[in-house]
């Protein structure tokens, strides 16, 4: 026993002495062997020790394994410049068992006062030192996961998708711990093997890819070299093997939570507030049916905790879109995605999760001040997995509640009586992909169904069902520089006559348009459409980069039941070109420009739009970025056929826009940023500015603020106020006037981090907006040649009208996480709005507005929510 004991020692001291050797000041030094006399790895294949013992996650390199374990190195600089020399050594060491991965770090550091170490809530970016590690266990070159800590301790976990695509927030239950010392600092990894996912097999290869930011220098290394000139992530990833004797966890994963919340609400009629309080129960479920399969399920969920979207005031033809924000459809959407394009974060797609939970749709309509503001998820289940054969596999159902509105029947307010406002509906999205010529092909089809319980309330209003069905394919060459792409999809919806006739109504169809040739028909039942796309890339090598395409959309293609599509009956072409110089200069970093040109029309071949745009950014020497973009559209005869909200398109006139920005450096104490934009059109008549400053504070490790404002004047010539009359005869009256608009927004962020475990977030967004609309008339020639010659006056009297809104949310949310993946949530968030509308309006007034808003009553919600992690 003595012996052993020896022996444990022995091998512990030659491992901390082992991932402490190196020169005194943490450079480079020359190859080397193990204790156990294995030579390190500076190749892209690593060996993984078999650990007998499992290590003590904390930071320390005095495990025994970690004697015996191969060395890692040869990691080179990744950015700012690609194969360079790192300024310090890196060594990593992967050893396993039969339940988890292990990987211990070493990054050298000659000064490791300088480190920089933050402390942030879970998966939050900070511009500190990190160590990840990125592991393919799939082994496909196309999907991973990533596992990051910096200094302080903080984790991170993202998923890839299609080999360069990232899911943040993916979240898995694992162990990190970090240590700086004399020598640097160390990273400690735990990974269970139930968070992972591959093939049943006695032996097994892993994608292995660690990189290492080093925050001061701006600096990043990896191993193996990841070339950025290159496409692809998961694609550049080294080997891990070794690996023998692994079970294929079928792992069991529950998480039941409750909630406890009361806030006061409005009054079925007339102002007051009443309080009411609810408890609610729930779990989210996770279960491996297989080692390539996973079963993810909640049961009557609560995202109580979540943040509120932005405040808007949408003025367009199209509606508004909000990105996803509940962490069980952000985890694995990239399974589901099937996007049309994508433009500013906003993506047309044959899924948009935000459909599922959807703000009642007809709760205008049967109104009442206490209204639900979403539909209630009963509950959602999804199977995403991937198969032997390289098929990647994703299924979704959801069903969400019926919901009521209480609606005043009699005059005075006597008999209430409840209509739905939103009826009970099933979800259901399927989606297969195929890998061929090892990842460098995929061949997918997604297949979507809505199906809503209709009643008397919703029948002449909603679609009663909709289907969708599409097929995509990826094809990139051998060295993965140039890619083609396509797609080619079909929808059907189904309802009665006047559900029907409305969507052909809608902004998205515009079928009533008498100066097309769609025919209105309003006895149809059902629409039909088809859309397809055909793209070509280049992606990497050299310093340019280009994406080209044709996209065409069918005048029936309808997809917004559980997709998100702005409009149909449309075609484009477009063009992106890029230079991207990213060998540092003694001026700057990195610079990268981008030429953009699109022309679209109409599915008959009216032309709706020829624009282009020139935009460059770049990272000067001191890290801090200056932006700067310019573009113009209508560049020769463009026709309108939204503006008009179902009359005549309207010729559009030259309009020029541009935009300017600065950063600062991120490492700093106090970074400032400065963004500006201005647009001109109509011939000078409409017009426009906006500034938008900002600055992120960070006094502590702990403690993190950002307060921006944004500030806009505004004048549309050309914003349509009103139709008059059926739209699809020569008698209607279409009518336009100049809206004169500010704008003033104020967002704030307040981050306090106690621990990597303990954190407080606080939001906060005053919102306001007023616009006056004057020059009131009627579009009498819609095509003519000139700006002036396309109106006519309207109306016996100067047009006095106009909106003020107001409105304020903020959320507060402590999340402490007190066991691996069990949290406690305490939220409090509140909402504030305010409105004057027509001849008795406010002007808008920063200081009025801002009092008046604060004098509104606040509508607050208090919320805890908890929930406990079960592995079983």
């Amino acid at each position: 026993m003595q012996t052993v004991r020896i022996a444990a020692i022995a091998l512990a001291a030659i491992a901390s002495t082992a991932l402490a050797q190196g020169p005194s000041d943490g450079r480079r030094s020359a190859p080397r062997t193990t204790a156990s006399g294995a030579s390190p790895s500076s190749s892209t294949v690593a060996v993984a020790a078999r650990a007998t013992t499992a290590p003590i996650i904390d930071g320390r390199p005095d495990d025994a394994i970690w004697a015996t374990a191969q060395v890692i190195e040869g990691f080179r600089v990744f950015d700012p410049i690609e194969d360079g020399e790192p300024r310090f050594q890196t060594q990593a060491r992967v050893a396993y068992d039969e339940r988890f991965i292990y990987v211990i770090v070493r990054a050298f550091d000659p000064h490791p006062d300088s480190i920089k170490a933050l402390l942030a809530r879970r998966d939050e970016r900070t511009s500190s030192d990190e160590i990840k590690v990125l592991i393919d266990s799939y082994h496909d070159k196309r999907s991973g996961f990533q596992f990051a800590v910096n200094p302080a301790g903080v984790k991170r976990d993202i998923a890839i998708f299609n080999d360069s695509n990232e899911d943040i927030s993916w979240d898995a239950v694992w162990d990190a711990s970090a240590r700086i010392d004399s020598l640097g600092w160390v990273a400690e990894f735990r990974i269970p093997l139930s968070q992972l996912r591959y093939s049943r097999a006695d032996q097994h290869t892993f994608g292995l890819a660690i990189t290492r930011d080093i925050a001061r220098h701006n600096e990043r290394h990896s191993w193996p070299l990841y070339r950025r000139s290159q496409s692809g992530i998961a694609s550049q990833f080294g080997e891990l093997t070794g690996i023998r004797g692994i079970a294929s966890p079928r792992r069991l994963e529950v998480a039941p939570y409750s909630v406890a919340k009361t806030g006061n609400v409005p009054q079925y009629f007339g102002p007051g507030y009443m309080m009411r309080s609810q408890g609610t129960v729930g779990a989210d479920v996770k279960y491996g049916l297989t080692s390539n399969l996973t079963l993810d399920a909640t049961v009557n969920p609560d995202f109580g905790q979540v943040e509120a979207d932005p405040s808007v005031l949408n003025l367009s033809a199209f509606e508004s879109f909000f990105s996803e924000r509940r962490p069980f459809f952000l985890e694995g959407q990239g399974m589901f995605s099937f996007d049309l394009s994508c433009n500013d974060g906003a993506c047309s797609g044959l899924f948009y999760s935000r459909r599922i939970g959807r703000s009642p749709q007809l709760g205008n309509m049967y109104y009442a001040n206490d209204n639900p503001t979403a539909s209630n998820i009963l509950g959602a289940a999804k199977l995403t997995g991937r198969l032997k054969n390289g098929m990647s596999v994703g299924f979704l159902n959801a069903t969400t509640d019926r919901e009521l509105g209480v609606f005043d029947t009699t005059v005075g307010g006597v008999r209430l009586d409840r209509k739905t406002i939103e009826p009970l509906t099933n979800y259901a999205v399927g989606r297969l992909q195929q890998e061929l010529r090892g990842g460098r092909s995929i061949i997918g089809v997604m297949a979507t169904n809505v199906h809503r319980d209709l009643d008397s309330w919703t029948r002449n209003f909603l679609r009663s069902d909709a289907s969708a069905v599409g097929l995509d394919t990826r094809h990139e060459t051998k060295d993965r520089r140039f890619a083609l792409n396509g797609y080619v999809a079909a929808s059907n919806v189904r309802g009665s006559a006047k559900a029907i006739a409305s969507t052909q109504r809608s902004g998205v169809h515009n079928f009533q348009r008498r100066d097309d040739d769609l025919a209105y028909d309003t006895t149809r039942t059902s629409l039909s459409g088809a859309s397809f796309q055909v793209n070509f890339n280049k992606n990497g090598g050299g310093i340019t980069r280009f994406s080209t395409g044709y996209q065409y959309h069918s005048p029936g293609f309808e997809i917004n039941d559980v997709g998100f599509l702005s409009r149909a009956n449309a075609q484009n072409q477009y063009l992106w070109y890029a230079l991207q110089l990213r060998t540092p200069t003694k001026v700057y970093r990195s610079w990268q420009t981008n030429f953009n040109q699109w022309t679209n029309w109409t599915a008959d071949g009216m032309r709706q739009e020829l624009g282009g745009n020139i935009n460059s950014h770049m990272q000067l020497k001191s890290n801090i970025w200056l932006h700067f973009g310019q573009g113009g559209n209508a560049l020769a005869p463009s026709y309108c056929d939204a503006c008009s909200r179902g009359g005549p398109a309207v010729r559009q006139s030259t309009s020029f826009w541009g935009w300017a920005g600065a950063e600062g450096d991120g490492r700093k104490s106090i970074v400032p940023y400065f963004f500006t934009r201005w647009a001109r059109g109509d011939e000078g008549r409409s017009k426009g500015f906006g500034i938008d400053p900002s600055v992120t504070i960070k006094v502590a490790s702990r403690f993190s603020a950002n307060v921006g404002v944004s500030y806009g004047e505004d004048i549309n010539d050309a914003q349509w106020y009103n139709n008059y009359g059926d739209v699809t005869t020569d008698t209607a009256h279409v009518t336009f006037a100049r809206l004169s608009q500010k704008t003033l927004s104020t967002n704030l962020r307040l981050n306090y981090t106690m621990s990597p475990t303990l954190s407080l977030q606080m939001y906060a967004q005053p919102f306001m907006t007023g616009g006056d609309y004057s020059d009131w008339r009627e579009m009498t020639n819609p095509r003519g040649v000139g700006y002036q010659d396309r109106w006519s006056p309207y109306g016996a009297s100067p047009l006095d009208d106009g909106f003020n809104f107001r409105q304020y949310r903020s959320n507060s949310v402590l999340r402490w996480e007190y066991r691996p993946g069990s949290a406690l949530y305490f939220v409090w968030a509140q909402e504030r709005t305010s409105a004057d509308g027509g001849q008795g309006r406010s002007p808008f007034n920063a200081g009025d507005d801002l009092r008046s808003l604060f004098r509104s009553h606040p509508g607050n919600v208090f919320l805890i929510k908890g929930s406990y992690w079960l592995s079983l």
